[in-house]
């Protein structure tokens, strides 16, 4: 957990300009060094909450809902590229562009409606995997979504690879999904002249409209933007106008690739649908694992059932791991909170499995594609919530400089928003009002007429306040000029602690130490014995260890004495954190001084959860020195 000041806290901060791309001098080298961001993006938008909306849309209507995937796709990439380039030109993600900009009560709520996003995004990749395993080895999908708790661990494999390997490893997922469907697309052979017509926009009821707007919930998703505006950062860039101007170009170009293969996919499906059971008069197929049993009997070969469950799986993974992403750009943006990627990754996939698990367990599992379908509405409602800041930020000139985005490009994306919050609006009050008159619970009545009036009062304030009240914080701008200092004090420190292990780097700590203090500076030398006659007596140990580890510490402030420095020793027991933390309390200290392991695996995480443990216990400062 860390925290930094607004400048200085680099968004994924573990892989920030972590590829250079002012080296190559080709252009087509250096554009190779940009692409990579959109693919991480695109799998969202080929995760397994779009099968389920896109079966559904194929199987009941045909193809004439392939207008709607067009459609949502090119708001997907005006989108994402306004996205990028909020990140690019700022060097904000859309989390910390919103902290900056509205009050502190407005980001919790949009904190919280982002992390709602997240869990149903998790959602529908737990129950995609879940159901791609069931369908491919005949596991029962509870075990299948217990299982998925396996994956938590694989953001941190590929992590500690390294960005670019990261995106190697999606693009390959992409791939599998991609000729997967191509084949399945060979074996369906579709009408393509219904295809076309198909592209012509129609909305048949109510039904294709709850349908349509979960395909759009499906295809831009909110988390997508977070997660955009934070990866484009992965790449470092020199900060001059050409070369900013170069890499916005260059990642539209890498939106365009890789939106378009997410559309191939989504495309595939639902003409997939259509062709093999609307064409039938399947019209009642529309759940993944129906889809999946009626694909051999109806092509005619087993390969096809394979490779769609296959698939699945693959469509699955690759949004686990872009969902985890996001979740940590959120959190860090909103909160400046930093955890254990581990942790954030178990509590992120708990929040999906739970309430799959309950509906499961209650429903069985034939209401799994409903809840699917049902996901991705929810996305698609808190839309609003991070296009409206997008946009307003993009379109501002006095942070975005030259670089603010053209009057027509404004017109198109302020139209794609309000296209967007009247679907989701008409459909949540078309839903409410139809559950207010067949309801007669007057306190259940309340909360939905509550909710609704909280809902539209939240856009309104996250649209308007902007014009209301331009700037909460001072203009940052492209080339602003150093204002420099106002005035430096110089700390002097009167107590150091300084927290010993007895190993090899002993005196290159102490050496850090006592540069930070004076003649008048008292040194107290802290020790933890962790034996286990410390940890069962405490200070009442009276073992080898104890004993051994008192005189080192003794010879150690004999040694700092002689240099003509005042020091003390204290011997701590039983737990590292907690004593350092209370003789450091005890003995008034104003400075803490420690050593930070380089270590990996296991004792990298150890040492790094003392360290941070004790940082957050205490509130003066703490000084870590690399040994």
């Amino acid at each position: 957990m860390r925290n930094n000041s607004d400048n200085h806290y680099a968004s994924l901060l573990d892989v920030h300009e972590s590829i250079d791309t002012t080296q190559p001098k080709k252009r087509w080298k250096r554009l190779a060094a940009f692409i990579g961001p959109a693919y991480l993006v695109s799998v969202g938008y080929m995760d397994p909450g779009n099968w389920a909306t896109d079966l559904q849309g194929g199987s009941k209507f045909g193809y004439k809902l392939i207008w709607v995937l067009l459609m949502s796709n090119l708001m997907a990439l005006l989108l994402q590229s306004l996205a990028a380039r909020l990140g690019i030109v700022r060097r904000r993600d859309l989390a910390q562009a919103n902290r900056e900009a509205y009050p502190k009560s407005i980001n919790l709520i949009l904190y919280v409606l982002a992390e709602i996003a997240i869990a149903a995004t998790d959602l529908a990749e737990v129950l995609g995997m879940a159901i791609g395993l069931h369908l491919l080895t005949g596991i029962p999908i509870l075990w299948g979504v217990l299982i998925t708790v396996l994956d938590t661990f694989l953001l941190l494999i590929l992590q500690r690879l390294g960005m670019r390997k990261m995106e190697a490893f999606i693009v390959m997922l992409i791939a599998i999904i991609g000729i997967s469907f191509l084949i399945e697309i060979i074996f369906a052979q579709p009408n393509f002249h219904e295809i076309a017509r198909g592209f012509v926009p129609t909305i048949p009821n109510s039904e294709a409209l709850y349908i349509s707007i979960g395909i759009i919930g499906a295809t831009v998703m909110p988390h997508n933007l977070y997660l955009h505006s934070a990866l484009v950062q992965t790449r470092k860039i020199t900060r001059d106008e050409p070369s900013i101007r170069r890499a916005i170009r260059f990642n539209i170009f890498d939106s365009a690739i890789a939106l378009n293969l997410a559309f191939f996919v989504n495309a595939a499906i639902l003409i997939l649908a259509a062709a093999v059971f609307f064409k039938t008069g399947r019209t009642d197929v529309a759940e993944i694992k129906e889809a999946h049993k009626m694909l051999e009997p109806m092509l005619g070969t087993s390969l096809a059932p394979i490779l769609f469950a296959v698939a699945l799986i693959a469509a699955g993974q690759s949004s686990t791991v872009t969902g985890t992403l996001a979740g940590q750009i959120v959190m860090e943006g909103y909160l400046r909170l930093r955890i254990n990627p581990w942790l954030r990754r178990v509590i992120t996939r708990l929040l999906a499995i739970i309430p799959a698990v309950i509906v499961i367990l209650i429903y069985g599992e034939n209401e799994l594609d409903d809840l699917l379908v049902f996901s991705q509405v929810i996305l698609s409602i808190q839309l609003g919530f991070a296009i409206i800041p997008l946009i307003h930020f993009v379109s501002d000139k006095e942070k975005m400089g030259v670089f603010v985005i053209p009057l027509y490009v404004k017109i198109l994306a302020w139209l794609v928003t309000f296209v967007l919050l009247a679907l989701n609006l008409k459909m949540v009050f078309e839903q409410s009002i139809e559950y207010l008159q067949s309801s007669h619970n007057n306190v259940s009545n309340f909360f939905v007429i509550a909710g609704l009036v909280v809902l539209v009062s939240l856009l309104a304030t996250v649209l308007l306040f902007p014009f209301i009240r331009r700037r909460m914080e001072k203009p940052i701008t492209i080339h602003a000029q150093n204002t420099g200092f106002k005035k430096i004090d110089v700390p002097a420190f009167k107590r150091i602690a300084v927290a010993l292990d007895f190993g090899a780097h002993d005196s290159k700590i102490l050496s850090f130490a006592i540069a930070q203090g004076n003649p008048n500076t008292t040194f107290i030398l802290i020790h933890v014995v962790e034996s286990v006659s410390a940890q069962m007596l405490g200070e009442g140990s009276a073992d080898y260890e104890s004993l051994t580890d008192q005189e080192q510490l003794d010879l150690y402030v004999a040694q700092i004495k002689e240099n003509g420095f005042n020091a003390i020793a204290q011997l701590g027991f039983e737990r590292r954190t907690k004593e350092i933390v209370r003789i450091v309390k005890e003995q008034s200290a104003d400075l803490l001084v420690m050593g930070a392991h380089g270590h990996t695996g296991f004792k990298d995480w150890l040492y790094g959860e003392t360290i941070n443990n004790v940082r957050h216990e205490l509130k003066i400062p703490v000084l870590l020195i690399n040994v």
